[in-house]
């Protein structure tokens, strides 16, 4: 394995903080004053997962979780420490789940092999397949059946967030919750909206 020189991204750090404060003498100071986020994302931890990348974000503009393949987990207090202070603290009304073709938590869960302590959160995607047991052996293809878990995997994580006692009280307190199944391929770069591609309507997926 080849070793990297992680200085050369301290380095790029100076350069770029150079250039900004070149660019907008006050953009440093505009970031210390708070954050205003317009979204929480909820993404995979794949390294080549980046958001900010994809979507062209600045900073500030997305509040972001990842775990193993995206998943909302109701017994994750890790994410639903993010989620609640996302709703009820910075007044978030827009939620991505945000998954991605080629993942390796959907193969390894597919796959069904003892990987050790990752079983533990694979288990919420063998939920997923389950589930879906009958829809997903009616797919030939592996590569193609794998990309509809992800897809259904999305879906699903959609619907543990519909089942969260943060959702639920916020609408209850008439907040607007907009929920977005968003699945990015690699093979094209482009992010494909789930609601848009399967022509969901917005109450079955919550906004």
């Amino acid at each position: 394995m080849c070793q990297i020189d992680l200085n050369k991204y301290l380095d790029f750090n100076k350069d770029w903080a150079t250039e900004m404060r070149a660019l907008q003498g006050d953009y440093f100071d505009s970031l210390k004053e708070g954050q205003a986020p317009k979204a929480l994302l909820v993404g995979c931890s794949d390294s080549r997962v980046s958001p900010s990348k994809v979507l062209g974000l600045e900073l500030g503009e997305l509040f972001i979780h990842r775990n193993i393949a995206n998943v909302v987990s109701h017994t994750d207090l890790n994410f639903l420490s993010v989620m609640q202070y996302a709703v009820e603290n910075l007044g978030i009304n827009d939620i991505i789940v945000y998954g991605h073709y080629g993942c390796g938590g959907i193969k390894a869960a597919y796959d069904n092999q003892t990987n050790g302590l990752i079983d533990n959160w694979l288990a919420n995607i063998k939920d997923v397949i389950r589930h879906h047991k009958q829809e997903l052996e009616m797919i030939a293809d592996e590569t193609e059946k794998l990309n509809k878990l992800v897809e259904l995997n999305v879906l699903e994580q959609i619907e543990n967030i519909k089942q969260s006692s943060i959702y639920k009280q916020a609408i209850a307190r008439g907040v607007q919750l907009k929920l977005h199944a968003w699945v990015f391929d690699f093979s094209t770069g482009l992010v494909h909206d789930l609601k848009r591609k399967y022509n969901i309507k917005p109450a079955m997926i919550g906004g």
